[in-house]
């Protein structure tokens, strides 16, 4: 179990309201745990031209953000202070309470000393009244309780300290509850599993509620999330995702959101804690809608930014980040968000390409993902391992079959027809040897018809397939480059008739796990 120390609102990039002076709140919807103990809370606001937004995350105040020093992160507020030289008007602040970078203050004057000591002589004996009246008035509503159970049971109360603290957190504000729940506790989170949602090689996902405080509505202290939960045996597995999401720089709007990891002993289970996406994985979305032009191009676009963050060797601010390899891209490892954007997930073969690793190393790793999704080099074990890149390019590979899964879906190839995965002749989980037999011997590929490219946008996003799924991983292209071909697309979007996804229900639902 991990011991969990700082709560902030952690949020991409985000535009704002917020003018620059008084008091604003930063609009942020995601509390994230902190990793590290020393971590404290950030929120930055930037104005270039009309252009006005938030940036709030958790950072080492031993290590400089965007080159500066952090000087302030004592404070129990997030006090803005503006810092001149960085290409336009650029506030930030820190602080050490939970979520204290939700509401940030701008002090454009400085108040007279004395008159500062004048305010706080007068507030003592207000704040000591007000102490000592809610003391009173929180022992009076314990012993209350303590009797009234004491009469229900009949017979002697039994209460511990943290049950009638409990009991008097009843109507408080649910969000500082948990936030303070989760800072000092030491115990396992509060959290109750719901359905089961998925079920691979190594672990099962749950939707489940995360406890945020006591309330009077059954529903309204509780947070969906997803609880990824792997038994003992699978120990390795569980680290290896662990590690892999507890990087900091893995954040990442089409990367799924990362909250905590737990060892659960008595049930002798490691659980991972993540955002829940209720539109499930891509194959299953796939499997019961066709989809829009626009739709191809949200959910391509957003697959190709994802996979270009992992393999990239910077992060969006050009600070240095290892490159990650994920190994298994298929379409039931990605989610679906609410906007129809792409996350990946599952990360338990993923592999970080730091530059200290050895060839044994890289060889030891093994012939890992699912063998539909191989590429012809993994099938046949001959990746470069003197290359990191090579693990980068067996990737691009996987992600060019999930972007044919996509448009075979789509509405603007003409007629579309059931789901099918690629290869979609072969078994329903087939075998490494079969897949060379297609892939290397036959060389085969998915097919792609001529009547896909009488459509502008189909006809790019199927040559940057082809060029994808090359069989010399060399002739490749980049995730990078893929993500910025479906950017300079975005002008077809006005050329669609049709941009919401069409609703299809199929007779009998199967839904492929290729896990």
């Amino acid at each position: 179990m991990l011991k969990i120390k700082r709560l902030c609102k952690f949020c991409d990039v985000r535009a704002t309201r917020c003018t620059g002076k008084g008091s604003c709140k930063v609009e942020c919807d995601i509390t994230s745990i902190c990793p590290n103990d020393s971590d404290v809370c950030v929120s930055i606001w930037r104005k270039k031209d009309d252009n006005v937004t938030f940036d709030t995350i958790c950072h080492n105040p031993e290590h400089k953000l965007h080159g500066l020093v952090l000087k302030d992160y004592n404070n129990s507020k997030c006090e803005m202070k503006e810092r001149k030289g960085m290409g336009s008007q650029f506030f930030i602040c820190s602080c050490s309470e939970d979520e204290c970078n939700d509401q940030i203050f701008f002090n454009s004057n400085t108040m007279d000393s004395q008159v500062v000591a004048v305010i706080l002589v007068s507030l003592v004996p207000l704040l000591v009244m007000a102490v000592v009246v809610i003391t009173s008035f929180y022992f009076y509503r314990v012993y209350q309780q303590r009797r009234a159970n004491s009469r229900r049971k009949k017979g002697p109360p039994d209460f511990s300290d943290a049950h009638a603290i409990m009991i008097d957190d009843e109507g408080s504000d649910s969000s500082s509850t948990h936030a303070n729940n989760l800072n000092h506790n030491t115990e396992l989170l509060p959290i109750e599993l719901d359905v089961q949602v998925g079920k691979g090689r190594f672990a099962e996902v749950y939707r489940a509620k995360l406890k945020q405080g006591s309330s009077v509505s059954e529903e309204q202290g509780f947070e969906t999330v997803a609880v990824k939960i792997f038994l003992y045996e699978e120990y390795a597995s569980w680290k290896n995702e662990k590690d892999i999401f507890s990087d900091a720089d893995l954040r990442h709007e089409n990367v799924l959101h990362f909250l905590t990891a737990e060892e659960r002993k008595v049930q002798r289970q490691y659980w991972l804690i993540t955002a829940y996406q209720p539109r499930g994985n891509l194959q299953e979305y796939l499997s019961h809608h066709v989809v829009s032009w626009r739709d191809l191009w949200l959910l391509g676009g957003s697959l190709a930014q994802g996979v270009a963050h992992l393999h990239s060797d910077h992060t969006s601010c050009g600070r240095y980040k290892v490159p990650i390899t994920h190994r298994d891209i298929k379409s039931s490892n990605i989610l679906v968000k609410n906007d129809l954007t792409c996350c990946l997930c599952d990360f338990g073969l993923a592999l970080r390409l730091d530059n200290s690793l050895s060839v044994d190393e890289l060889a030891n790793s093994g012939q890992v993902g699912t063998a539909r999704y191989m590429a012809p080099e993994v099938l046949e074990s001959r990746i470069n391992l003197e290359n990191i890149e090579s693990f980068k390019q067996a990737d691009v590979y996987s992600m060019a079959l999930v972007l044919w899964e996509i448009t075979s879906r789509c509405s603007a190839i003409g007629e579309v027809k059931e789901y099918e995965p690629p290869f979609g002749n072969l078994r329903e989980h087939p075998c490494v040897e079969s897949m060379k037999d297609s892939v290397i011997r036959d060389r085969g590929r998915p097919e792609i018809p001529n009547s896909w490219i009488n459509h502008t946008g189909i006809q790019i996003v199927c040559s940057s397939i082809q060029d994808c799924w090359d069989h010399d991983p060399e002739a490749r292209l980049t995730a990078q480059c893929v993500a910025e071909r479906f950017n300079d697309m975005e002008y077809l979007d006005k050329l669609s008739d049709r941009s919401d996804s069409e609703e299809k229900i199929p007779e009998e639902i199967c839904v492929v796990d290729e896990k």
